[in-house]
C-alpha cells in the first residue's frame, strides 16, 4: 500500500512542480487524505523534486550546456564576462545564495511548524491574489537579456518563500519577473533555471539524511525512488505544456485554483474533517 500511496504523489508532484500552484502544498494535502492520512514530510517532497528537476535539466538541455560551457570559458578569459550565457550563470549562482542561506537558517521551522496546513492553506490564497495582481499589472517589457544582479537576488528572494508550502518556487519566482516587467516566458525560464542549484543541493542533502536514518521517514528508499521516477515522467510533460501555455494565456486560471483549493482547505480544518 506505501508504494501506491508513494506512486500517487510521485505523480502529484510530477503535475504540480512547474505550475504556479505549490507541489509542496498539494503532496502536504493530498497525503492528509490517503489511507495513512499523513504528512509524507518534507524529506520525501525534497527528493521527489530531483526527479522533475531533471526534467528540467533534460528540457533545458541545450541552454543549460551552453551556459555552463560559456560560463568556464568566461573564468579563463576565453570569452567576455558579459557574454549572455556566461552571465546567466553567474546570475544563477547570484539567485541560489538566497534559498540556500535562508534554509539553513529555518531549517527545523520548515520541517515542520511551517507545514501546518492552516499554514499551506493561507499562503495558498494570499501568493495566488499577489500572482493574480502581478499578472494583470505586468508590462511584459523586458526579457533575459535585462536580467540584472539586482532582479537575480529579488528572484532569489522570491524562490526562498517556496520554502513554505503553499507559496509555490515557481509561483514566487515568476510572480517577482511579472512585477520586474518580465514577459511570462522570460520569467518562467529563468525561475526554473534558478530551481536547478537549489532544488538539487536539496534534494540530495534530504537523500543523504534519509539514506542514514531512513526509520524517521514516512516512506522508504525504494518507494522515494519510484515516486521520484514518476514524478520526472510526468513532470516531463507538463513542463512543455506550460512553456506554450503561457505564451498565450494569463495565469489567471491558476489564480482562482488557488483561491479555491486554500478556502476549501480552510473550511476542512474548520469543521475538523482533517488535521492540520
Amino acid at each position: 500500500m506505501h508504494l501506491i500511496e508513494a506512486i500517487f504523489l510521485g505523480f502529484v508532484q510530477g503535475l504540480t512542480e512547474f505550475l504556479p500552484i505549490s507541489s509542496s502544498a498539494h503532496l502536504r494535502i493530498v497525503g492528509a487524505f490517503l489511507p495513512d492520512a499523513g504528512d509524507p514530510g518534507a524529506a520525501f517532497t525534497a527528493i521527489t523534486q530531483i526527479g522533475t528537476e531533471s526534467a528540467v535539466v533534460v528540457f533545458f538541455w541545450r541552454d543549460i550546456v551552453r551556459i555552463i560551457g560559456h560560463w568556464f570559458r568566461s573564468l579563463f578569459g576565453k570569452l567576455p564576462r558579459n557574454d549572455p550565457d556566461a552571465k546567466m550563470g553567474w546570475l544563477i549562482i547570484v539567485g541560489t545564495i538566497p534559498i540556500v542561506v535562508l534554509g539553513l537558517l529555518f531549517q527545523d521551522a520548515i520541517e515542520t511548524t511551517l507545514r501546518s496546513l492552516w499554514i499551506v492553506a493561507a499562503t495558498l490564497i494570499v501568493f495566488g491574489v499577489i500572482l493574480g495582481i502581478a499578472d494583470m499589472l505586468a508590462t511584459q517589457r523586458r526579457t533575459l537579456a535585462d536580467l540584472t544582479v539586482g532582479h537575480g537576488i529579488i528572484y532569489g528572494l522570491a524562490q526562498s518563500l517556496a520554502l513554505i508550502p503553499g507559496v509555490s518556487r515557481s509561483g514566487g519566482t515568476i510572480t517577482a519577473g511579472l512585477l520586474l516587467g518580465y514577459t511570462r516566458a522570460a520569467a518562467a525560464r529563468y525561475a526554473f533555471l534558478l530551481a536547478i542549484p537549489a532544488v538539487f543541493g536539496s534534494g540530495l542533502y534530504e537523500l543523504y539524511k534519509t539514506v542514514k536514518e531512513p526509520a524517521h521517514e514516512v516512506f522508504g528508499i525504494g518507494e522515494t525512488a519510484a515516486a521520484t521516477l514518476v514524478a520526472f515522467i510526468v513532470g516531463l510533460a507538463v513542463i512543455a505544456f506550460f512553456m506554450k501555455w503561457i505564451s498565450k494565456h494569463s495565469f489567471l486560471p491558476f489564480v482562482v485554483y488557488r483561491v479555491a483549493i486554500g478556502a476549501t482547505l480552510i473550511v476542512l480544518l474548520s469543521t475538523g474533517v482533517i488535521q492540520p
